[in-house]
């Protein structure tokens, strides 16, 4: 990276890297904090992982302007490690988690990101969007009027104040004022102190209180290897949903390298392991942030504020950061997917309802893409299974020829077979394959079977038009060829 790229990464955009750095930071803070409870962690461990991801990422990512920290999809797979063994074990497999990642990085395995088809993505963005919305609901339970009404307002303040000016963002305007209106008139709502207990402490490094063997690698790598991938996957996810609302690329190789060296430097600061949040990412993005220095701001903003304003930050009303988590599920739902469904192919609505549906009921992003690639494997199997079989009776020579078109593979092989006449009475028969391709040992042994049981009448059988890379997998796999079968016509 030349000296002007980390110039413009870093300095290209101050102001608005700086104002979105401290939007971000004030909304991780209830987050940070819910994400520890679901790990079963006290709330230091999930603010100090988010501090320090994000300032480790700043330096250290692939994709300028996105934001990492600790996460409810990695909170998930923590909760029966701690539960089971311990916080410092918690502390030992987020180090690993972090190693597994830079080896990832190393060999380049974010490549295959390529393989998620855009339904997929579409219905991943729509599920975190809906779960962002779904986690707002609890702080509307045994509220008053006075909840409902803050949160009216910031959302009221959030998309009007940019008309005035949007030389400011507005979630931050929002925060503020709804703050300021709740201490002036001493509203009964609940806030960020009510979520957990805030500590003024600076994180330490310390190395994980653990034995350091087989047994400890056993009880942590399963783990270890879940949040690795879990976290990459989220991460790459979001990494290129920011590329398209910046329009701008990102290095996802070195994405998930920085990933694995924030996640180290969480565990031995006593966080939890954490990645790219969507949510934050679009706060960010859309409050005008878009290089390094906002990951950096918003993390040691965030330790700023818990460390020398916690006595404010505690009484910030949690009904504006409801408001602002409103505006971020609003903003990160894809709409025009619903007008979509009409339009798209079938089967891409169905990977992408599927996709978000798993995933907002299982509430892990990981199943959600999973179910929806696994989906969009076997429609494209299907698609391409289909092969056309037409065939031609020279009379005078008393041979038959066989037109295959398609791709002959483990899926399509049962028609293959199935469009082959076994009671030929025609003295040769050619199999043409010019417009057909030989994937694999399926559509060999398929073969082999044609024209062995088209041999048992005494019938002459030749293979025509075969591609080369066909032809050199019939060559080393075929049993006919063996048996004096006649090939011809690569």
């Amino acid at each position: 990276m030349n000296t002007n790229t980390i110039k413009q990464q870093w300095f290209g955009n101050i102001k608005g890297d700086i104002l979105s750095g401290i939007v971000v930071a004030l909304a991780l803070i209830p987050e940070a904090i819910a994400f520890s409870i679901i790990a079963g962690v006290d709330p230091m461990v999930g603010l100090y992982a988010s501090f320090a991801i994000a300032v480790t990422i700043a330096f250290f990512g692939g994709r300028p302007g996105m934001i990492s920290a600790a996460t409810g999809a990695m909170a998930l797979v923590m909760v029966t490690l701690v539960k089971d063994h311990g916080l410092q074990y918690l502390f030992a497999a987020t180090i690993l988690t972090g190693i597994l990642q830079i080896l990832f990085g190393v060999f380049k395995l974010a490549r295959f990101t390529k393989f998620i088809p855009r339904s997929v993505m579409i219905g991943f963005v729509n599920a975190l969007a809906i779960l962002i919305f779904m986690a707002q609901l609890e702080q509307f339970v045994d509220a008053t009027w006075v909840m409902y009404a803050m949160v009216a307002g910031a959302l009221a303040i959030i998309y009007l104040f940019p008309r005035v000016t949007k030389t400011v963002p507005s979630p931050l305007v929002a925060i503020i004022v709804i703050t300021i209106i709740a201490l002036m008139t001493n509203s009964d709502v609940r806030t960020v102190g009510d979520m957990g207990k805030l500590s003024s402490e600076l994180p330490a490094f310390f190395f994980p209180n653990v034995p350091i063997n087989f047994e400890t690698l056993k009880i942590i790598f399963t783990y270890s290897i879940a949040l690795a991938m879990v976290g990459l996957l989220e991460s790459l996810l979001t990494a290129s949903i920011v590329d398209d609302m910046t329009d701008t690329e990102s290095n996802k190789n070195q994405e998930s390298r920085g990933q694995g060296i924030a996640n180290i430097v969480a565990g031995f600061f006593g966080g939890m392991a954490g990645c790219a949040m969507i949510g934050q990412s679009v706060i960010n993005v859309k409050s005008g942030g878009r290089g390094r220095l906002s990951a950096f701001v918003a993390g040691t903003f965030l330790m700023f504020l818990i460390i020398v304003l916690g006595d404010l930050v505690v009484r910030i009303p949690m009904a504006a950061l409801v408001g602002v988590m409103i505006m971020v599920s609003i903003g990160t739902f894809d709409w025009s997917s619903i007008k979509g469904l009409a339009k798209n192919p079938v089967t891409d609505s169905i990977v992408m309802v599927t996709s978000t549906v798993t995933t907002v009921f299982t509430h892990d992003l990981s199943k959600g893409v999973f179910a929806g690639i696994i989906l969009s494997a076997i429609f494209f199997v299907a698609k391409i299974s289909k092969v056309k079989v037409n065939s031609t009776y020279d009379i005078a020579a008393e041979r038959r020829t066989y037109f295959i078109t398609g791709q002959v593979f483990f899926a399509s092989v049962t028609d293959l077979i199935a469009s082959i006449d076994f009671k030929e009475t025609a003295k040769e028969v050619v199999i043409d394959l010019t417009h057909a391709h030989v994937w694999d040992d399926s559509a060999v042994a398929a073969i082999d079977k044609i024209v062995l049981k088209l041999r048992e009448n005494g019938t002459v059988v030749r293979l025509h038009g075969l591609n080369e890379p066909s032809s050199h997998l019939i060559d080393k796999l075929a049993v006919h060829k063996q048996e004096g079968a006649k090939l011809s016509g690569h």
